[in-house]
């Protein structure tokens, strides 16, 4: 079986780019990198369902935390036999989020911390009940939510398509799931965690995550 690292990281971060530039250096080593992305929009319906709540459709459904948290998590479930083949045929399978951006996220949005109620539950729910894989690793795209959202606000004026969604719009939300990601690095929230700066070299990330599948 592969490794899973799951990259996390506020909209805006960086993170596709940071992946790509590893998963990069890592098939110049001759090693098997499988990245996907989640959520899966345009290829799941709970993931579309959720996209649309955000920009003010279903009503309030994007009012509650646990409704949005379970709608994240469906889509993790229908990709799930994609993941377990993928961590079958492959050294490395990166995700561009996983579950610990729901626990942030819904932690953030209900003013908790990476400790309470909500983190838990989300971590009983994707974990526990739908049996997701727990990753190997998850690395933090460590980015200051201000320059974070100055890249969502420029990346949606240049593609309509990603037109900023309601919790991007929210800089406050921004700063408290910032927060809530460093607490569940420094608390080590199921699994080890690797903090990534943005002036980090990814070809140092890449490295280490190359030690991971000689083991």
């Amino acid at each position: 079986m592969g490794v899973l690292i799951a990259v996390e990281g506020l909209d805006g971060a960086g993170k596709r780019t940071l992946i790509d530039a590893v998963a990069g250096r890592l098939r110049g080593s001759g090693i098997r990198v499988h990245a996907m992305a989640f959520p899966r929009y345009e290829r799941s319906l709970t993931a579309d369902l959720a996209a649309e709540a955000l920009r003010g459709g279903h009503g309030d459904l994007a009012e509650s935390v646990n409704a949005m948290a379970v709608l994240f998590a469906l889509d993790r479930l229908g990709a799930r036999d994609e993941l377990s083949k993928s961590l079958a045929d492959n050294d490395i399978v990166i995700l561009d989020r996983y579950v610990a951006s729901n626990a942030a996220y819904s932690a953030a949005r209900a003013g908790q911390h990476a400790d309470g109620e909500i983190a838990s539950w989300v971590a009983e729910l994707e974990f526990r009940r739908l049996e997701l894989p727990v990753p190997d690793v998850q690395v933090l795209l460590d980015v200051p939510a201000d320059l974070a959202g100055e890249r969502a606000r420029r990346r949606g004026e240049l593609d309509a398509d990603r037109a900023l969604d309601a919790y991007e719009r929210d800089r406050s939300l921004q700063e408290r799931t910032a927060a809530v990601y460093r607490e569940l690095a420094r608390d080590r929230w199921y699994g080890p965690w690797w903090v990534h700066a943005p002036q980090d070299d990814p070809s140092r990330l890449a490295v280490r995550l190359s030690e991971l599948t000689a083991r």
